[in-house]
C-alpha cells in the first residue's frame, strides 16, 4: 500500500507533466524552502516556487518528468527521476536564450513533509550535462 507521503510525491510530479503549477504548489507549505543545488537557486514559499515553476515551463515548454522511484518513509522521502525538454524559451533568472536543443537528465529530490505538505524539498542533478545538450557550456 502507498503511503500518503508517496501518494503525494506521485501527485506532485504528475502535476509537473501537466504544467499545472497552482496544484504543484497546494501540496507545498506556506512557508517551504525548495533548494535547486546544481544552478544554487533557493526559493522561499509558495510565490517563489511558483515563479520559478512557470519560468521553466516557460523555457521547455515540453518539460516532463518520468518518476523512476520513490522511497518514503516517515515524512522524508526520496524521489529518482529523469527529466526532459526543449530549450524553447528564456531561462529565467539566469537569462539564457533559447537554442531549440533537447535535454534528458537524471536526477534526484529529497523532501520532507510536514502537516501533509512539503516542507523542504532539495534537488540533485548534473546541470553540466544538461547545459550541455542544451548548447550552453
Amino acid at each position: 500500500m502507498m503511503s500518503k507521503l508517496e501518494k503525494m510525491a506521485r501527485d506532485s510530479m504528475a502535476a509537473w507533466n501537466a504544467h499545472d503549477v497552482d496544484k504543484i504548489v497546494s501540496l507545498e507549505a506556506d512557508d517551504a524552502v525548495n533548494e535547486v543545488v546544481p544552478t544554487g537557486e533557493v526559493y522561499h514559499g509558495r510565490t517563489e516556487y511558483g515563479d520559478y515553476l512557470r519560468n521553466t515551463f516557460a523555457a521547455f515548454p515540453d518539460f516532463k518528468v518520468d518518476l523512476k522511484s520513490v522511497i518514503a518513509s516517515g515524512e522524508r522521502a526520496v524521489l529518482e527521476w529523469v527529466i526532459t525538454g526543449t530549450f524553447k524559451g528564456v531561462l529565467q533568472p539566469l537569462g539564457l536564450q533559447p537554442t531549440g536543443k533537447s535535454f534528458t537528465v537524471r536526477g534526484t529530490t529529497v523532501t520532507e513533509a510536514q502537516g501533509g505538505r512539503f516542507k523542504h524539498s532539495t534537488d540533485y542533478w548534473d546541470s553540466a550535462t544538461m547545459f550541455k545538450q542544451i548548447g550552453i557550456t
